[in-house]
């Protein structure tokens, strides 16, 4: 083997053994996988609520407030750093009104590359945000677009943060999201131990599609309670951790 083919092989080593573990979200391995990185509880009357991308003052408080109007519906916010950084204030509010705070990284970007050092520094940092600007230390990890790589994997593992995706989601982030189609694209997914993915800001996603999470916040919840099934937060989950 010369220079040029053994460079290439270890490259495409390393590449994959970055990128092995976002295999988690082809079906069969979540499937497989479920209760170590999908977020499958244990409590079969318990669906975990989450957010994705906030805090952002234009929507998370209509959230927070339908949250409340449910009748005191809790759930878990995987906080952006980046937007954390500009809305201080709704981040410690997500805490004071009994919310669970978690980790989403400072951007939202793709991981697609090896390069562990950026990938310590940016869960770190926004582990240290979290911690500081909302007043509660996180334990939960969702990284951007659900890609979970070795780099981001081991960052959060060495952070004490456990990594979870989800095992339903409303495709609440596209320009055609209603309050009508997010619930039906969730329904199927709402039985007891899944997690659900939604968005409380649109900084990602097409402007303003966190309207039609809003709408379907009654929906969700009117579904969870004919069904005897608590809507909650990962704490509650029963999510068991990885040994």
């Amino acid at each position: 083997m010369n220079t040029a083919t053994w460079a290439l092989t270890v490259a495409a080593a390393a590449e994959f053994a970055h990128l092995a573990p976002a295999a988690v979200r082809l079906p069969v391995l979540r499937r497989t996988l479920a209760r170590r990185t999908a977020g499958l509880g244990a409590d079969p009357h318990h669906v975990a609520l989450t957010f994705d991308d906030g805090p952002d003052p234009r929507s998370t408080p209509y959230v927070l407030d339908a949250l409340d109007g449910l009748g005191g519906v809790r759930a878990t916010f995987f906080l952006l750093g980046s937007m954390l950084e500009r809305a201080p204030a709704l981040g410690r509010e997500l805490v004071l009104r009994g919310h669970e705070v978690a980790v989403h990284g400072w951007y939202h970007r793709q991981q697609w590359y090896p390069a562990p050092v950026r990938d310590l520094r940016e869960v770190r940092r926004t582990t240290e945000a979290v911690t500081e600007l909302c007043g509660a230390r996180p334990h939960w990890y969702r990284p951007p677009y659900g890609v979970l790589t070795a780099g981001p994997a081991l960052a959060a593992r060495s952070l004490g943060l456990r990594s979870v995706l989800w095992t339903a989601w409303g495709r609440d982030w596209t320009a055609e999201a209603t309050g009508a189609s997010v619930y039906a694209t969730a329904r199927p997914g709402l039985t007891g131990g899944a997690t659900l993915l939604l968005h409380d800001s649109d900084c990602t996603s097409a402007p303003d599609s966190w309207r039609a999470t809003l709408a379907a916040l009654p929906l969700i919840a009117a579904h969870c309670r004919t069904r005897a099934l608590t809507l909650g937060p990962l704490r509650d989950h029963a999510v068991p951790w990885p040994s």
